[in-house]
């Protein structure tokens, strides 16, 4: 479970970049937010749910991460990686602007940062207890 919980997490942190490539794209060429973007945009959330699901389950099953006991740390960052992209689409209240495309792409490849920050720090490798 956690090869697939690290490669769920590699698909998140590349998919990251690439909504916020596409959310860049969009505010440069002044064209507004599509609905394909905000498909993209849940389904990014929801992805980072899933993820957050099986490290729940991971840690139930008495996995902690590699660097030691820091798994309130890893829920902190997950559970901000799932409502971040959401909560901006409630602060702007639904505006589809190029400014508002804008910010979905600095804060998708912000998003993409933490993500690596928690490679970096050993947040995603799990492992199992001996007794």
């Amino acid at each position: 479970m956690t090869v697939i919980h690290d490669i769920m997490f590699n698909m998140q942190m590349l998919y990251s970049i690439a909504l916020g490539v596409y959310a860049g794209v969009l505010g440069a060429q002044g064209r507004s937010i599509s609905g394909n973007f905000w498909g993209a945009m849940f389904t990014y959330a929801i992805l980072n749910g899933g993820i957050l699901l099986l490290g729940i389950l991971i840690a139930l099953g008495g996995g902690v991460i590699k660097s030691g006991e820091r798994n309130t740390i890893y829920f902190l960052y997950m559970a901000f990686l799932v409502v971040i992209m959401p909560g901006l689409f409630s602060l702007l209240r639904g505006r589809d602007d190029r400014n508002a495309a804008i910010a979905f792409a600095l804060l998708a490849l912000f998003n993409a940062s933490v993500s690596f920050s928690m490679y970096q720090r050993e947040l995603v490798t799990w492992v199992l207890r001996t007794p």
